[in-house]
């Protein structure tokens, strides 16, 4: 009988596939332009290739699982992030901070690798409703500042966010970016 490294099977399994998608990861921000080969996921995770196969029938399948586990965290990363605010323009400024914050630690890399090498029609699917989903708090907290036109600004508030994410993957630090961002938005904000 396997020797198991958990209470039971169930935990055992969970924590050695945990171990695959965060291999799976860790390969994605070194190669974003290369599929990771199952035998080195295994390996990264101290697996055998063979291993592997217990958890994921092929790339393709540890790619969608990895979409699958990533999208949820970043939407409770966000829900987290926007407990307990009342104020409209608080969820603006903390939209702003938790992209640039999610840029600077990786993240944002992750998400574009995922586009780079998972099948077009489901990554595509899954980014677009996680960009509403994700956008939706911003265009209702603009609404409720009394924006006239709050997905036109909604918008123009991300390509700021954008502009700001480009420089952290040029080099700035979220500590210079971040101000610079706040200090854009400030005056939009002090108006309504």
């Amino acid at each position: 009988m396997p020797k198991i490294d958990a209470a039971t099977v169930a935990e055992h399994s969970a924590a050695r596939r945990a171990a695959l998608l965060e291999a799976a990861v860790q390969l994605l921000h070194e190669r974003p332009d290369a599929v990771p080969p199952l035998g080195e996921v295994g390996r990264r995770a101290g697996l055998s290739r063979s291993s592997v196969y217990h958890y994921f029938a092929s790339s393709e399948d540890l790619l969608t699982a990895v979409v699958a586990e990533t999208f949820p965290r970043w939407q409770r990363r966000f829900d987290s992030a926007y407990a307990g605010l009342t104020d409209p323009a608080d969820v603006v400024r903390t939209y702003a901070r938790e992209n640039l914050a999610m840029v600077a630690d990786g993240e944002h890399a992750l998400a574009r690798a995922l586009t780079t090498v998972v099948p077009g029609d489901e990554i595509a699917a899954r980014s677009a409703h996680f960009h509403a989903t994700l956008v939706a708090p911003l265009t209702r907290a603009v609404a409720d500042l009394g924006d006239p036109t709050p997905e036109l600004t909604s918008e123009l508030i991300n390509g700021v966010i954008l502009a700001g994410a480009r420089r952290l993957e040029a080099g700035d630090a979220l500590a210079t970016v971040l101000p610079a961002v706040e200090r854009m938005l400030g005056p939009y904000l002090a108006r309504l």
